[in-house]
């Protein structure tokens, strides 16, 4: 068998296939479909400092390829998901990532520090980029605000420190860049796109919040182009998502330079879409002679 063995800085994942923050909210959902422990790792929903209700519904919405949402980071807060949700994770057997959000630096502070002290969760991923939320992308659109955040984070948790980026900006290369300077180890990218979906014989916007964050097959042209050339630029390794649904998916994004794949909206469609896609790669690799995944990574012939 193929080695899948990857590394994002000093987390040895036994695969490079991950779940995505919000679409497969504590793992536990999903563990009557598979065992968790066959995944690289899980990145959990998000977890910010107080309980947040989330976005008035309707707040999700089919698209022709993909779909919007706008939960609104829903969750019950810091402390239900140390007392309540992590207990959980001890027994998952793969690295658990957590999702962590604010309203300001300080809560983003806040999260990190405490779940700094959790054995059971290997990283955590900062969510500067939630484009269905209200003060969502004031970090995640502005170079100064991303690097400010980063290093105030950094100063305080003292583990694998990820940042998620929004694709919503003119120049990803530079909030990549930014980030990178002031002490993130890993980077995951993209976030979803802003996107709105319209109700032609009520004429009115599907959406409660009229705008949402549009995932799926749709968006993933525009994340594959986002990490290659953020691969190029930094040293840092990538975690790519969007729009992955397969195993030839994932591999393309291998190629494109991410150590990592989250999948995402496929988890939806199909429960079993993340352990297919670990089987996929392996067959991949075995069908070309490829003894090691990481021979793939970032091996795109453009020449």
């Amino acid at each position: 068998m193929p080695d899948l063995a990857v590394k994002l800085h000093k987390l040895s994942l036994k695969n490079p296939v991950t779940t995505a923050s919000g679409t497969y909210a504590y793992g536990k959902e999903f563990q009557e479909f598979y065992d968790l422990s066959r995944l690289g790792g899980i990145f959990v929903k998000a977890v910010s400092v107080e309980a947040r209700e989330g976005n008035r519904y309707p707040r999700m919405a089919e698209t022709p390829s993909g779909m919007l949402n706008a939960i609104g980071l829903q969750n019950k807060g810091l402390d239900y998901f140390v007392d309540k949700i992590y207990p959980d994770f001890a027994a998952y057997g793969t690295h658990v990532i957590a999702n962590v959000v604010g309203h300001s630096i300080e809560d983003y502070v806040t999260v990190s520090e405490r779940l700094n002290e959790l054995e059971h969760i290997s990283a955590i991923e900062l969510n500067i980029s939630c484009p269905n939320v209200k003060d969502g992308l004031v970090f995640g659109t502005s170079s100064t605000a991303a690097a400010t955040l980063t290093k105030a984070v950094r100063a305080v948790y003292h583990k694998t420190l990820m940042v998620k980026l929004s694709p919503n900006v003119t120049n990803v290369v530079e909030m990549a860049k930014a980030i990178e300077g002031e002490g993130a180890d890993v980077l995951t990218l993209i976030n979803t796109l802003i996107g709105m979906a319209i109700n032609a014989e009520k004429r009115r916007p599907v959406l409660s919040t009229i705008t949402g964050g549009l995932s799926g097959p749709a968006i993933k042209p525009v994340a594959l182009r986002m990490v290659y050339q953020v691969h190029k630029a930094t040293k840092l390794p990538l975690v790519g998502i969007g729009g992955i649904m397969n195993a030839t998916d994932a591999i393309e994004f291998l190629l494109a330079g991410a150590t990592a794949i989250q999948v995402g909206t496929a988890n939806f469609v199909e429960p079993m879409a993340a352990v297919n896609i670990i089987d996929g790669i392996a067959e991949y690799l075995e069908r070309h002679g490829i003894a090691d995944v990481n021979e793939l990574i970032g091996a795109l012939q453009v020449a």
